[in-house]
């Protein structure tokens, strides 16, 4: 017997009491794991089971409401331990001890999927003293048939810190509207997503991955943003022509975010929509660090980023990642009357175009194959980065 196994049942005989208050010092995903350790810890993280009438859950009545509210509040107020609740066959909720939920839905009555809207929006009215205790609200698989209920709890969330809304099947349209104490939000591989609109005064963090970018992603209200990362597999949602505007009003409420995190075949398509960086009426005058991902670095993707560099004045760290398994896009054909010049000069020509990069400390490189395209791009690098203290490659 091991010392793993050892110190396992030793823990495994003490009360449930101090089982618990032991669990209480895990992460929360560790602790909902350590139910597979024995079936006394799988006993100390048996789910609460309540039974519920289809009606409270999707029926939008005050009454319905009131009672879930109710349990919710009665679940975050129960034990300093991680807990889990089954609220029926609609929501499994996962509690942890620092002030954070996790609200899964699932529906097994029907397999078709509901399009919807989902508005989450604050108030400053105390609903549930529990309720206004929690800082971290993690929101997966919202669907239609439970908007109303999320919609009428995230009210009572009016001091949420951080929220993460993952594989919401049918989500076309997210609006978020915040009070000063959101700093951070995540969505996460809702590919249904036609429009996003967020407003949070306070907002630092922002993270939007998914397979398509949005027709319509505005950030309202949101000039304290630090880092932004936008990850996108390629293309338009639900198909549609690429809007240069609407992305370029998006770049302009970013302008002054010290960390982004950009797609390469964002700034070629823009490219070769019509955009010359070097002409815009705004710069990113304090990014101070740019990751370029993408499936591979070819001529216009490279070149496309020289010229992004060239409103990049304060850059101070480059990361470049690349993603060999994941498929490229290609770009459609644009009908414009001006473009960027870049994308049709040769190497040297674009290299002594592209400005002085006179505060670039580090550049690194990750998924290099020795192709020509990535050794020009680090050439280039390395002649306008006057400063340059380390340089990468895996």
């Amino acid at each position: 017997m091991d010392n793993d196994q050892v110190s396992l049942d030793l823990i495994s005989n003490l009360p449930l009491d101090i089982i618990r208050h032991i669990i209480s010092f895990l992460p929360l995903k560790e602790a909902v794991r350590s139910i597979s350790l024995s079936t006394l810890w799988n006993q100390v993280l048996a789910p609460i089971n309540v039974k519920l009438e289809g009606s409270t859950i999707d029926g939008g009545d005050e009454a319905g409401f009131k009672e879930i509210e109710q349990v919710f509040g009665g679940f975050l107020s129960s034990y300093n331990s991680p807990q889990l609740l089954c609220l029926g066959k609609v929501v499994f909720a996962t509690k942890g001890v620092e002030n954070e939920l996790h609200l899964n839905f699932f529906d097994q009555s029907t397999t078709t999927t509901t399009p919807f809207h989902l508005k989450l929006h604050t108030k400053n009215t105390l609903k549930n003293a529990n309720f206004s205790s929690l800082r971290t609200l993690h929101l997966c698989s919202v669907n239609s048939k439970v908007i109303n209920l999320v919609s009428e709890l995230f009210k009572g969330f009016h001091l949420l810190q951080s929220l993460k809304v993952e594989k919401c099947v049918g989500l076309e349209e997210l609006h978020v509207d915040m009070g000063n104490s959101l700093h951070s939000l995540v969505v996460l591989d809702c590919n249904d997503i036609l429009s996003l609109t967020i407003s949070a005064p306070n907002l630092k963090s922002f993270r939007y991955c998914g397979v398509v970018l949005p027709r319509i992603m505005q950030l309202e209200n949101t000039s304290f943003l630090v880092e932004v990362s936008l990850e996108l597999d390629g293309g338009v949602a639900g198909g549609g022509e690429f809007d240069c505007e609407e992305v370029l009003s998006l770049l302009n409420s970013l302008k002054d975010v010290q960390t982004l995190t950009l797609s390469g075949w964002l700034l070629e398509w823009m490219c070769r929509a019509g955009v010359i960086f070097g002409r815009l009426e705004f710069q990113f005058n304090k990014l101070e660090k740019l990751c370029w991902i993408g499936s591979s670095m070819d001529k216009a993707k490279r070149d496309s980023l020289a010229c992004f560099l060239n409103i990049c004045p304060s850059l101070v760290k480059l990361s470049i990642e690349m993603n060999h398994s994941q498929s490229s896009i290609a770009c459609p054909f644009f009908h414009h009357y001006w473009h960027e010049p870049h994308l049709w000069m040769d190497y040297e020509t674009v290299k002594s175009n592209t400005s002085q990069l006179k505060h670039l400390k580090m550049f690194s490189l990750e998924g290099f194959l020795g192709e020509e395209d990535e050794v020009l791009l680090m050439e280039l690098l390395l002649n306008k980065a006057v400063v340059l203290e380390s340089m990468t490659i895996a």
